[in-house]
């Protein structure tokens, strides 16, 4: 995917999760006046402080633990992604596309529902962010203008059937059902995972060990399991979506990690529909849910259910993919950008602008930093991402 284009795709709102979820401090650095207008977009400021603001959000918080050096570099992109988002911005408000305050109050209630918090700890996570109310809706705001900038464009895309056939005829072997099986999670860490906004985090082994106990306890008592795991799950990626982390084939069970002992359970006597005991793999809880199991690998054909559908989907999003990046392309060159930021580094090439690290206090803002590096994995079990068009039907 272009690099312009994963900036509307991963704006700020999207990650409420993210924004208000997060463990995020909100001091300030002596290198880092909140007051600095890091760039102009017609003339519209793009402070500093919503710069360091981005690249906490992307850090998880810890921003604190990047040299100088990275820390500059993420203040750049965290800035560049901002100037493209205002950018975009600009433009759906020239085309009347903004939303209504009904849309911005529906997009922020989900997200919040979707988080699994309450009011009382949506509200609070907030004021934790030195975020407000209004805040918060001028960022949903935003992505909701954006995608409708967006959609305005895409709405016009169209794949003809002679398209999604070459396409098959010239990938048949991507097109396989393997022999494996679809899985859902509920996972109990003894880690600290509060950074990644996980409520009713255990932090020792014995609590993990406790929780896991009384979930598994909820199930057999006939607790939904979407409902324990948005609830109870200590994994971001697969919380949200009630546990839901894919399907596997046999051999990607094994190389997720899981022992021989689960794997020929799921691919033996266990029914679809049934959950494991709480199963313990590289420190942590995990207790399966079998989702769907197919016992045999066979090739799909195009008649095979979904696969056209998927391979249509596939292709408009790729032309998506385009058309956005396109559009910021456009639109970024009929907007007058003025870079400050960029101006005080080439102007303090020695420091990029910074105070000596000996001098600089704890960093808590939010930009384009660089991703995590101790991501916890859904216990090794979850699926590579791909953009190729046939990722869902490889499965």
């Amino acid at each position: 995917m272009p690099k312009a284009t994963t900036l509307i795709v991963a704006s700020s709102v999207i990650s409420l999760i993210a924004l208000i979820g997060g463990s995020c401090s909100s001091g300030g650095r002596a290198d880092a006046p909140e007051s600095m207008v890091a760039a102009t977009v017609n003339g519209k400021n793009i402070m500093l402080a919503e710069v360091e603001r981005f690249i906490s959000q992307q850090s998880g918080g810890k921003q604190s633990q990047l040299s100088q050096l990275e820390l500059a570099q993420a203040r750049l992109q965290a800035l560049e992604t901002l100037s493209q988002r205002e950018v975009l911005f600009q433009r759906a408000e020239r085309e009347k596309l903004l939303p209504t305050e009904d849309q911005i109050t529906g997009m922020i209630n989900q997200q919040k529902q979707q988080s699994g918090m309450t009011d009382d700890d949506f509200m609070k996570s907030l004021r934790e962010q030195n975020m407000t109310m209004e805040a918060l809706r001028e960022e949903a705001r935003k992505d909701i203008a954006i995608k409708n900038l967006q959609d305005k464009y895409s709405g016009k895309i169209s794949i003809t059937d002679k398209e999604v056939e070459d396409f098959y005829n010239n990938n048949r072997q991507r097109f396989v059902s393997a022999r494996g099986a679809a899985l859902a999670v509920i996972i109990v860490d003894p880690a600290d995972n509060s950074a990644q906004g996980i409520q009713n985090d255990s932090k020792t082994e014995v609590d993990a060990k406790l929780k896991i106990d009384n979930v598994y306890q909820r199930l057999k008592a006939g607790a939904d399991f979407a409902t324990v795991a948005r609830s109870t799950s200590e994994d971001a990626q697969s919380l949200l979506r009630g546990g839901d982390i894919g399907f596997f084939s046999e051999e990607g069970l094994k190389q997720a990690g899981l022992s021989k002992e689960i794997t020929d359970l799921l691919m033996g006597p266990m029914q679809v529909g049934s959950f494991t005991e709480p199963k313990q793999v590289n420190n942590r809880w995990y207790i399966f849910k079998l989702e769907e199991k197919r016992l045999q690998t066979e090739n799909l054909t195009l008649e095979s259910p979904g696969v056209r559908q998927q391979i249509t989907q596939a292709l408009i999003n790729q032309r998506k993919d385009i058309l956005n990046a396109a559009l910021l392309a456009v639109a970024t060159s009929e907007t007058k950008i003025v870079n400050n930021l960029a101006s005080n580094m080439l102007n303090n090439p020695s420091n990029l602008g910074l105070r000596p690290a000996s001098t600089a206090s704890v960093p808590s803002s939010a930009g384009a930093a660089s991703p995590r590096s101790s991501q916890p994995p859904v216990a090794n079990v979850s699926p590579a991402a791909s953009p190729a068009p046939t990722s869902s039907v490889n499965k």
